[in-house]
């Protein structure tokens, strides 16, 4: 009798020891630090989206998870095309990044490069804020990340060195830095240009000399980087595409979070995008846009299109939409279409 209550004392002390050992990993899991990726530092709205999620994790948290950025995507030695890649491998533990910048891995990410599909602010909410954009969060998972909340980097207005830009023909010939996505070299392609890829590292000293004649780029970024300074005298806002922004996290970092810890991180996420998508948003939503006037008090000369003359843009790009509405998915890009022609303005 003796021997079997020893038995079980025994057996008790190895269940007990068995859960303390369990416990005491899950704890131990957290990182002192968090890798989190930009390719904007801050005062940038982008840049801006980082802080504001790493100060409200670092509060709600008491300290449990702390994030530093890295803007500049130096983790990945600068090449903005990598970012996903490098999330999903566990080189980046966090990100704001750009639809843009992950198309290449993500193909359904294209759908906000599709010419002139959003035209308004609300066509942009009327995607990320509904059926659309689950549906996009649904495929980021799959390929291996966790997507939390969207952002905003803002409407691409294209601005150069030579003249104002009111027509197709007025950008023939015309040397365009652009970004890695081979969507934004057919496009403007079609329009004419002579688009060049290359990092924004490499296109202010490009721009500044002549060697490139022009950008496209959100209006925000051309008074953060003072534009006017390396030759761009003059802007179009056309409105042709927009740049969601997506936080997200590396899913064995995520896993090792409690689910405590989970729900904080997401809606920390949830409450910065809002705030950040208020910041990418500011002097352009405000009657008489007081952001261009602020551009042109530099000296640019800016200029927004009538609806005929954005017309023959959505017209010449027409069958770069048409092409790479199958690269995205028909039916990704018809409920796309259905729900900005149903938004509420």
């Amino acid at each position: 009798m003796k021997f079997r209550r020893s038995l079980l004392g025994l057996a008790a002390m190895a269940t007990a020891l068995a859960t303390f050992s369990v416990a005491v990993p899950a704890q131990t899991a957290y990182k002192p630090e968090y890798k989190l990726s930009l390719v904007l530092a801050p005062p940038t709205a982008w840049g801006q989206a980082g802080k504001i999620w790493a100060d409200l994790v670092k509060e709600r948290t008491q300290g449990r998870i702390n994030i530093k950025l890295y803007p500049g995507v130096s983790l990945i030695q600068g090449d903005q095309t990598r970012e996903f890649s490098a999330l999903r491998q566990g080189v980046i533990d966090m990100a704001v990044g750009s639809t843009i910048n992950w198309s290449p891995q993500v193909k359904q990410l294209n759908l906000f490069s599709l010419p002139f599909l959003m035209p308004d602010y609300a066509a942009i909410d009327a995607l990320t804020q509904g059926e659309v954009g689950k549906e996009i969060f649904a495929t980021i998972d799959k390929a291996g990340v966790v997507p939390l909340a969207w952002g905003e980097n803002g409407y691409r207005e294209v601005t150069n060195s030579k003249k104002p830009i009111k027509s197709p023909d007025d950008l023939k010939g015309m040397k365009i830095r652009v970004v890695g996505s081979p969507l934004f070299a057919d496009m403007f392609t079609a329009l004419g240009a002579n688009p060049t890829q290359m990092s924004w590292a490499d296109a202010q000293p490009a721009l500044a000399s002549g060697a490139v004649d022009g950008q496209e780029n959100p209006l925000f970024l051309f008074t953060v980087l003072k534009m006017q300074n390396v030759g761009q005298k003059f802007m179009t806002t056309w409105g042709n595409v927009a740049d969601p922004l997506i936080f997200v996290v590396n899913k064995e970092i995520w896993a090792s979070w409690t689910p405590a810890d989970q729900a904080i991180v997401r809606q920390a996420a949830i409450d910065a995008g809002k705030q950040e998508i208020a910041i990418a948003r500011k002097g352009l939503i405000e009657p008489g846009k007081p952001l261009l006037k602020e551009i042109e008090g530099m000296g640019v000369t800016v200029t927004q299109l009538t609806p005929a003359e954005r017309e023959a843009f959505v017209k010449a790009t027409r069958p770069v939409y048409a092409k790479w509405k199958g690269t995205v998915g028909a039916d990704l890009v018809n409920k796309a279409e259905k729900a900005i022609a149903s938004r509420k303005q």
